[in-house]
């Protein structure tokens, strides 16, 4: 087993908890469960604590922007295909997972009443208590018409949207070094103490914890080979494929329904290219992005491009149909935001068109659509689909 690389930490509780995790669990653990430690842990985790991450400037407070916070234009867009699968699946219901500041909820709702498609009923699921509050204070005018729910339930009749939300699921990294794969995981500095009882328990509080990669052999490897035997870091899926067979499969016990997921990505041909070896895994925190979760944790966003070939298929297996798969720019002029935008004041135009403009989030940023069979054609999809390319 090789000597973890020491990179420096904080000493804060979420540190501390981790530090205890490792140890508990001989020394190492899996970066997935680093990463979910991370990102979730009550009380300390990056979305379960009480600060702003969502916002246009680092002056706010913020660590980076969402579509919906960068423009209202992007939900008003975005209701056109939504009222569309309410109508074709004979439903009146929302189900949003992951609802960030609550932006989306409360411009999907306005946008849909504007459209002549109201709802019944609005439904957020979020795993984060901090969030929710935040949600629940901006959704507030909204009345009864907005729930929340700490999962999704076993049946689902209605439209679901994700904005942004597989890229936050904990992802597993692999490490190919002198042609072998090895999964890496994360370790205490070889310094730190080998147990946390009595005098290693004082140590905890008074030494900088310090984290470090370790990779294990493992017969885990990316779904496509990688061809070459150079070094090659990348990022593997799983939680992200449960999740959306998870939505698929309650989609097909209520009977009718869709879903749409808008994140930043690539089809399997893409995320797994011999030069791409360094993998997708970045940090944000203030605006700007950095490459080493190992240092900051709890103070900073820890995210992964999407593997969109592996999501068609996790929901493509559970039995529902692809609807289609676009950039986002392709997908949000197809629903009408050019429309929109000649509408808008100049200030607002310029705003929306970081969500169309190549540069910004109109070709790194994808959206793919499912739905129980009998769905037409999907509106958000109806020029420039990219499905074959999956």
């Amino acid at each position: 087993m090789n000597e973890p690389s020491v990179t420096s930490g904080p000493t804060a509780p979420l540190a501390e908890r981790i530090a205890d995790a490792i140890m508990s669990a001989g020394g190492w653990l899996p970066f997935d469960d680093f990463m979910q430690r991370a990102l979730y842990t009550p009380g300390g985790g990056y979305y379960a604590r009480d600060a702003r991450q969502f916002g246009v400037l680092a002056k706010d407070g913020s660590d980076f922007v969402t579509a919906p916070e960068l423009s209202p234009l992007f939900a008003r867009a975005l209701a056109v295909q939504v009222a569309q699968s309410l109508a074709a699946t004979g439903t009146d219901e929302v189900w949003e997972f992951g609802a960030g500041s609550g932006a989306l909820a409360a411009g999907l709702i306005d946008a849909l009443d504007a459209l002549g498609q109201p709802l019944a009923c609005y439904t957020i699921v979020d795993v984060s208590g901090a969030l929710r509050a935040r949600q629940q204070a901006r959704l507030a005018a909204h009345g009864d018409r907005v729930r929340w729910a700490s999962r999704l339930p076993d049946a689902l009749r209605g439209v679901l949207v994700g904005n942004e939300v597989l890229d936050a699921m904990p992802v597993k990294l692999l490490a190919r070094r002198a042609g072998a794969w090895h999964e890496r995981g994360v370790a205490l500095a070889s310094n730190w103490p080998p147990a946390l009882e009595g005098q290693a328990r004082t140590a905890i509080k008074t030494e900088a914890i310090r984290f470090g990669w370790q990779d294990l052999p493992s017969a885990l490897r990316p779904p496509v080979e990688v061809p070459g035997t150079h070094g090659y870091v990348t990022e593997i899926h799983p939680q992200a494929r449960a999740f959306v067979a998870t939505v698929a499969e309650a989609l097909q016990r209520g009977g009718a329904g869709a879903a749409f997921f808008i994140d930043y990505g690539f089809p399997e041909t893409e995320y797994w290219h011999p030069q791409r070896d360094a993998g997708t895994l970045v940090c944000h925190r203030a605006h700007r992005v950095d490459d080493d979760p190992l240092t900051g944790v709890g103070d900073k966003d820890i995210t992964a491009h999407v593997d969109f070939t592996g999501v068609a298929l996790a929901g493509q297996d559970a039995g529902l149909d692809v609807l289609g798969y676009t950039s986002q720019a392709r997908f949000l002029l197809n629903c009408g935001i050019a429309e929109l935008m000649a509408a808008a004041e100049l200030r607002k135009r310029a705003m929306a068109m970081k969500l169309l403009a190549e540069h910004e989030m109109g070709e790194l940023f994808k959206v793919i659509g499912f739905a129980t069979p009998g769905h037409p054609p999907a509106l958000g999809f109806a020029t420039g689909d990219r499905s074959h390319t999956l």
